[in-house]
């Protein structure tokens, strides 16, 4: 006899799906819900803040702040050399054979060499070259002044001209103000005054001595 197997039922619940395929289903569910909140919270953060302007940015250099910038001084200004002292024999002023004003205390601080003369006189005259030939050469270190005397300007000013001392400072002194100062009793006299103001020699110099005189003071005034 034959016996026929009975089919078995399967369970199924509501719906028409079985209990093992619904629990399996909501496990899903679940895991995609809790990937879903994961997701939401690292979501959450701060909103980027407004764009940068580069030309408003704040440096990101470490410098020292107070460093003084580039091309700035950073030394105090040099301090100018004080005048030179004006020694007593150099306080005078005068006019000049072409009526400029003239102040001694203006060649302070150098040797100076002052030559009293006279329109009229021969010593004087042969004296003239020498001068002439000189006194531009030492102009800015040894001046020499000329102060011309007993004698009209008129005359004067032919005897500059007729022996070329137009590169030479030459004094009217036709009064005789200066003179007296030195107590100048003849021409023609040199007169010299060092660096400090002192009278190293006052009398007669030919050429020859005169020239090594000023070169000697140059030399010294460097």
């Amino acid at each position: 006899m034959r016996l026929f197997r009975r089919p078995s039922r399967r369970r199924t619940g509501p719906g028409g799906r079985s209990p093992r395929r619904r629990r399996a289903g909501t496990a899903t569910l679940v895991a995609a819900l809790a990937a879903a909140l994961l997701g939401a919270a690292s979501c959450a953060v701060d909103p980027p803040g407004p764009p940068v302007d580069a030309a408003t940015a704040a440096p990101t250099g470490t410098g020292d702040p107070t460093a003084t910038p580039t091309g700035t001084p950073t030394g105090a200004p040099p301090t100018p050399a004080a005048p030179a002292r004006v020694p007593d024999s150099l306080r005078f002023t005068g006019t000049t054979l072409d009526g400029k004003p003239f102040a001694a205390a203006d060649l302070a601080g150098r040797p100076v060499v002052l030559w009293f003369w006279a329109p009229w006189c021969a010593t004087c005259a042969s004296q003239a070259w020498t001068v002439a030939e000189i006194a531009p050469q030492y102009r800015d270190r040894v001046p020499i002044v000329g102060v011309a005397g007993l004698g009209q300007r008129t005359a004067m000013r032919d005897f500059v001209t007729e022996f070329e001392l137009g590169g030479t400072l030459q004094l009217d002194d036709a009064a005789g103000k200066l003179w007296r100062r030195f107590e100048v009793v003849e021409q023609s006299t040199f007169l010299i005054i060092d660096r400090d103001g002192k009278v190293i020699h006052q009398g007669f110099l030919d050429g020859e001595d005169l020239t090594r005189r000023v070169a000697a003071l140059a030399t010294q005034a460097g």
